[in-house]
């Protein structure tokens, strides 16, 4: 693989909904910039993008990849990402990396929820960005249509610069607006040149006039000329449109067949045409040594930086750290200064990715992308510097996983190989993570949704050799009182030599304090009780307070006074006095108008405005009390509720299909409240059956 400069390179993520076409198109590009010789299927699972084993059992992109495209004297950055919701930290960190975005919309499904959702990502980005049509080869797919429903989004901000042409339904060639000027396929990836026909004229003037007027809007002398009727030449309109696509004030639409090539050579050409090297983009962050902004903008001529936007941590492939070059010119035998690790490194070999091929490269300029292998303990979003100048980036920014399952191991003796390869796998996918639930006795797979969740068990079986199945997590639910009680407990017993004796009297009352698990006070007069014995009857407490007697979940906002009992001289011991105490306890506990207490989570559901009633609806049926909705101005709804979080468990698949995808949720716990009565009942009864049979 060549080194580019920094002007040479374009970094560009393919952005859009699941199965609009984005590794089609990428394999295009590759087998037209002659990466392959063969055109490959998502279908026949032999794509350049989509080469882990459960990418091509599912037919689907689950990871992103790199393809480096060689065009036109300048290397284009691909950056192939999953178009499915599950997999969507996937996208963010590829569109933290990227400078352009290509959003490629199916021409038979025409915008939808994951077109809109890779603008948003654009927009949170300021991304450049252009939209591409795929699948005008099939008979009746109307690229108008799609126009019309992006303008209908996005507004003026949407210039065509190609229109398909058609005859007798099929895809013939197309009209391009910039030129002015016809295009007719002769073969694959060949075109020439042709009249206008006539059934495109109509469209063809009207988008060359959007153009136009952006056109001219770019400058004085541009608007006067334009007002006076005068042409622009084609130079003029291609640089005016390459200076208002990278200030986000136009968004391009091209469209094309990427299983037939046609359009393919169009959209590289634009690409470098018309998206910013990254010299033209900015860049920062903070010397760590002087605690001031360092402005890299992939300034090749500064100090070398970079960050590690993504982590492969594949058993056979090894560990890469992808990684953008911030500034200056890294190569393979420097040693680099991991700023967030506080450790040096220094690098064996730099390469390329192309897919799961790593390519060796001597150096990379900034701007550009690339791979280090094995680099120590480095993890996603760590910044890479020398130690001379030490700068540090911002972390990648992705969502937070909701979804949340309880994982069984199979065979016990695998516990620490599945500990390990989960551990490998969080490397690479930040929108996981394993929770430890000591309390409840269970290990909590977290995720953006059950597909996620359910690829993640794949691929510890397929990587790992290991087996674990998913079920419903247990809800931690807590233990308490209403009322107050009177107890007294007596522990006797003789065997022979010393016996055992203790006796205590005790009140239990409730405490307001719900995050407080008991509070011991004792009032005991005439030394019925010796000081000594004390501790020992609080650790009783202490003990029995970690599994309550109603259903053996933990107790919390008790309050327990000792205020009298008796000891024997010779019998009386700790051990007595902490078994009284458990044994009162338990007493007067459930004489006390014992309750379950459920957790409630405060809960966010982001909504388009026509999904609200189906939702708040939805929210009720769960048990929820909807607390208020509050616009974000962007024609969504976010309704604020408390639901319990026995409820939730399924939550986003349900959402998901109620708002066609669009719909988001996040919840955090806020407290406990008493579960109704009917809950109460079969949760203590479903727990008794589960603690005989010890399926804790």
């Amino acid at each position: 693989m060549d080194v580019f400069r920094t002007d040479r390179i374009r970094n560009v993520v393919l952005l859009g909904h699941g199965g609009a076409g984005k590794t089609s198109l990428v394999e295009a590009m590759a087998y037209l910039s002659g990466i392959t010789n063969r055109l490959g299927k998502v279908t026949d699972g032999n794509t350049v993008s989509d080469f882990d084993k459960e990418e091509i059992k599912r037919k689907f992109s689950i990871t992103t990849s790199l393809v480096p495209i060689q065009w036109d004297k300048c290397k284009i950055n691909v950056l192939d990402t999953p178009g499915f919701f599950d997999f969507v930290g996937e996208a963010e960190e590829a569109a933290a990396a990227a400078d352009a975005a290509v959003i490629v919309v199916s021409g038979k499904s025409g915008v939808q929820v994951g077109t809109q959702k890779a603008w948003e990502l654009c927009e949170k980005y300021n991304l450049p960005r252009m939209f591409y049509v795929t699948e005008m080869d099939i008979d009746n797919v109307s690229y108008r249509e799609v126009v019309e429903s992006l303008t209908e989004l996005y507004g003026k901000r949407i210039a065509p610069i190609h229109m398909p042409m058609r005859e007798n339904g099929k895809f013939v060639g197309y009209v391009n607006i910039v030129k002015n000027k016809g295009r007719r396929f002769i073969e694959k990836d060949q075109r020439t040149e042709c009249e206008i026909p006539d059934y495109c004229v109509e469209y063809a003037e009207k988008y060359r006039e959007i153009l136009l007027e952006s056109v001219a809007e770019t400058s004085e002398e541009f608007m006067d000329r334009y007002f006076a009727g005068e042409e622009f030449s084609v130079a003029e309109i291609s640089a005016a449109l390459a200076y208002n696509v990278s200030d986000g004030s136009l968004v391009p639409v091209c469209m094309g067949s990427p299983v037939n090539l046609q359009g393919i050579h169009t959209l590289l050409d634009d690409i470098i045409g018309y998206f910013p090297d990254p010299s033209k983009r900015e860049r920062a962050g903070i010397n760590r040594k002087t605690n001031e902004i360092f402005e890299a903008n992939y300034d090749f001529a500064k100090a070398k930086s970079a960050t590690i936007f993504k982590t492969i941590v594949d058993p056979f492939l090894g560990k890469y750290s992808m990684i953008k070059v911030c500034s200056g010119v890294i190569k393979s035998d420097d040693v680099l200064y991991n700023v967030d690790q506080e450790s040096e490194e220094k690098l064996n070999k730099l390469y390329v990715l192309e897919g799961s091929k790593p390519l060796e490269v001597p150096e990379l300029h900034a701007g550009d992308i690339g791979a280090i292998a094995k680099l120590g303990d480095a993890k996603t979003g760590d910044s890479l510097a020398t130690k001379a100048v030490p700068v540090m980036y911002g972390k990648p920014e992705v969502s937070v996983p909701y979804t949340c399952k309880r994982y069984k191991v199979a065979n016990k003796n695998d516990m620490d190989k599945v500990a390990q390869g989960l551990a490998k796998m969080a490397q690479e996918d930040l929108t996981m993570r394993t929770v430890n639930d000591s309390a409840m006795h269970q290990s909590l797979l977290y995720g953006i949704g059950d597909q996620h969740l359910d690829i993640i068990v794949s691929k510890l079986k397929e990587r790992y050799k290991v087996d674990v199945e998913l079920c419903k997590p247990k809800v931690a639910f807590r233990e308490t009182i209403r009322k107050k009680s009177d107890v007294e407990a007596k522990y006797k017993k003789q065997s022979g030599g010393h016996g055992q004796y203790g006796h205590v009297k005790m009140r239990f009352e409730p405490l307001s304090d719900l995050e407080t698990p008991y509070e011991f006070e004792q009032e005991v007069v005439g030394g019925a009780v010796p000081k000594n014995y004390f501790p020992a009857v609080e650790k009783g407490i202490q003990e029995a307070v970690q599994s309550g007697p109603l259903a053996a979940y933990p107790v919390v906002g008790v309050k327990a006074v000792l205020y009298d009992g008796s000891y024997h001289p010779v019998d009386s011991s700790e051990m007595a006095f902490k078994t009284a105490a458990i044994q009162a306890f338990k007493k007067g506990f459930m004489e006390a108008s014992p309750v379950l207490l459920e957790p409630i989570v405060s809960m966010k559901v982001k909504v388009a405005d026509k999904y609200t009633g189906d939702i708040m609806g939805d929210l009720n049926k769960r048990r929820g009390r909807v607390l208020g909705m509050n616009p974000d101005h962007k024609g969504n709804q976010i309704i604020e509720a408390d639901v319990p979080m026995l409820e939730i468990y399924g939550y986003s698949t349900v959402l998901r299909s109620m708002t066609g995808g669009s719909g988001e949720f996040s919840y955090e716990f806020a407290r406990y409240e008493q579960a109704p009565s009917d809950i109460q009942q079969t949760e203590i009864e479903a727990r008794a059956s589960k603690l005989e049979n010890g399926d804790d």
